[in-house]
């Protein structure tokens, strides 16, 4: 395959992230097969729209790169460096810090630049790093509701340690405070006694998206 091939730029991307075909398929609402045939055997031909915008967002990339029809004067790739800054991508979704609502990676909402050395002194790959807003109060008084908090991917493939996540469950986008338990289960914990939390749940039924590394409000 051709370098600049869509499929070719995705295995690369799933090759340098150590992400794995059945997850990523899985993440855009497809059987377990649906990456590693689009990019084994070409089929289908072309990612779906809905598909390439959820992979794209997700790894942080511009959908030309996957395949979408280029833009005049769009950039080739999101979150390069632009005066010793770091562009981090603001999505337009929300993580529900409530009841809950069903929510989908929708558009890009633009970026903001952080000092690349404060990004990694934090311990994170400034590459996985994604900009999402609070919907809710669950999670008062530690995160408000119109925070904008800044998601770690590259959590997702490390081992669970306690803290405050983006995750998903029953196809509801969430922000919750996670605490692990015995025998690999999890409480998905709520810091504003109001809400209830669910002890105990089967760690196979959440997905994380990743870590909360850092918040911002307005005043």
């Amino acid at each position: 395959m051709n370098e600049k091939d869509p499929r070719a730029v995705l295995d690369r991307l799933i090759v340098d992230n150590r992400e794995d075909y059945a997850g990523l398929s899985k993440l855009v609402g497809r059987n377990a097969a649906y990456i590693q045939q689009f990019i084994k055997r070409g089929s289908p031909k072309q990612l779906g729209e809905r598909e390439r915008g959820i992979l794209a967002r997700y790894f942080g990339i511009d959908e030309a790169l996957l395949g979408a029809p280029q833009l005049l004067g769009a950039p080739q790739l999101l979150g390069r460096r632009r005066d010793g800054l770091r562009l981090v991508p603001k999505l337009k979704i929300q993580a529900s810090a409530g009841s809950g609502a069903l929510t989908d990676v929708e558009a890009l909402a633009g970026q903001v630049g952080f000092d690349e050395k404060w990004l990694k002194k934090m311990g994170c790959e400034p590459s996985l790093l994604s900009l999402i807003r609070v919907a809710g109060d669950s999670m008062v008084p530690t995160l408000l509701d119109g925070d904008d908090i800044m998601v770690d991917r590259g959590a997702a493939n490390r081992p669970l340690r306690d803290g405050i996540y983006v995750i998903r469950m029953d196809d509801v986008l969430m922000v919750k405070r996670l605490a692990k338990g015995p025998s690999g289960t999890v409480s998905v914990l709520s810091d504003n006694p109001v809400y209830p939390d669910w002890s105990n749940v089967d760690g196979i039924e959440i997905t994380i998206i990743g870590r909360v590394v850092w918040t911002g409000r307005k005043l």
